[in-house]
């Protein structure tokens, strides 16, 4: 791959580059998100780790394999490492206007908070916003931690992880039971199939069981995650991608073969059912993550690697206001609140409406940020954390 600045546009300062790089890699999580999140629109027999057995041809296999092999529990790491670097950016803001960025993130999780209950409630039980949010608390607590303490600690919260799950797998705790994961797949899938009401109150009876992944697997995770992102803000090693060209390469050659190892394991033993798989996933899933971002920050100093940042950004932007319409379109796509398709579009399909959902995404995107300063959510979100009401065009855009 080449990595000559003189193939891109030149852009003014440092700043513009590591804005349009980090709102570029937010976007493309969002679509990795998408991709995981959109099987448990499609199926209710996702959410009890198993496959829908209507579908399970060779096609259908492939498709299963392919998002556990690239997509499963890597791309939530790369947006949750991106929520810890953003702190940074956060705190720089807050010290450049001469205010304490404390109050201001406190109230920016309490609305995190609010807009995720609703969220896991009306849209979808897998709501990450929640969890975020309660996190976010302990990352303000420790936000001072030093960069090398930091990447300390996520290694052991991974590493206490891996040992958990192979705990597990040694005692055989968390064995699924196929046929009673099955029938529970049927009773998801038929009441998702139902009016509004059904969706909401299947979404209520999940919440406890997401609440035992969130401790057990999801936010440690994420935090493990928000620390490594909270690392490389203190190092600014988003600010200019060109002078680390040398790490990122490095980190390309370690991240993909161990990163992909690891997800083969995982796919070879049936994916997130399997806790020794789970285990071989928490280990190597941060080398492929980071793979995949150095590949793109690579490539974004090319022309066309320029380009693709440009036609990706606006969606990164208005990130949140991205995965929540994400959640509603899926939910008016597969559920009974809406054209009720659940249960009824092979996998293989379900990938290429993912694709369609996101390039719709990132055309909406574009549109939008041409004319306002904000996303929809991202503006109430900014309000409720500013205690102001944020402009909502840019300046002379849209005047009529």
């Amino acid at each position: 791959m080449s990595t000559a600045v003189s193939a891109a546009p030149s852009r003014p300062s440092a700043t513009p580059r590591r804005i349009l790089d980090i709102d570029a890699l937010r976007s493309f999580a969002l679509f990795g998100i998408l991709v995981v999140n959109i099987g448990y629109f499609a199926s209710g027999y996702t959410f009890h780790q198993v496959h829908d057995p209507a579908f399970a041809s060779v096609a259908d296999t492939a498709a299963h394999r392919a998002v556990t092999v690239f997509f499963e529990m890597k791309f939530s790491l790369l947006f949750s490492f991106l929520f810890g670097y953003s702190l940074t950016l956060q705190i720089d803001s807050a010290r450049r206007t001469g205010v304490d960025f404390r109050p201001r993130f406190l109230r920016r999780l309490a609305a995190l908070l609010a807009i995720g209950a609703l969220h896991a409630v009306l849209l979808f039980q897998g709501d990450i916003l929640t969890t975020y949010a309660l996190l976010g608390l302990l990352l303000l607590a420790v936000h001072r931690i030093r960069p090398r303490t930091a990447l300390i600690t996520a290694g052991v919260i991974t590493a206490l992880m891996a040992l958990q799950f192979l705990a597990m797998a040694a005692t055989g705790a968390a064995e699924v039971d196929t046929g009673a994961a099955l029938a529970a797949g049927e009773r998801t899938t038929a009441a998702l199939a139902g009016g509004p009401l059904d969706v909401v109150a299947e979404h209520v009876r999940s919440l406890p069981h997401m609440a035992v992944a969130l401790v057990g697997m999801q936010g440690p995770a994420a935090f493990a995650a928000f620390l490594a992102g909270l690392a490389a803000g203190e190092r600014r090693l988003l600010a200019d991608p060109a002078a680390h060209d040398r790490a990122l390469r490095l980190t390309q050659w370690v991240g993909y073969p161990v990163g992909l190892a690891g997800s083969l394991v995982l796919a070879a033993l049936g994916g997130t059912a399997d806790p020794a798989g789970v285990a071989a996933a928490v280990v190597t899933a941060p080398f492929l993550t980071a793979a995949y971002a150095a590949t793109l920050l690579r490539f974004f100093r090319t022309g066309p690697g320029a380009r693709t940042a440009a036609a990706l950004a606006p969606a990164g932007r208005m990130a949140l206001t991205n995965y929540l319409a994400q959640s509603l379109v899926c939910v008016l796509l597969f559920t009974g609140a809406g054209l009720g398709l659940i249960g009824q579009v092979s996998p293989a399909l379900v990938l290429l409406v993912a694709v369609g959902i996101f390039l719709l995404q990132l055309g909406a995107s574009a549109w939008w940020m041409s004319g306002h300063a904000y996303g929809p959510v991202e503006w109430a979100l900014r309000a409720a954390t500013r205690l102001e009401v944020p402009r909502w065009r840019t300046g002379g855009a849209h005047r009529r």
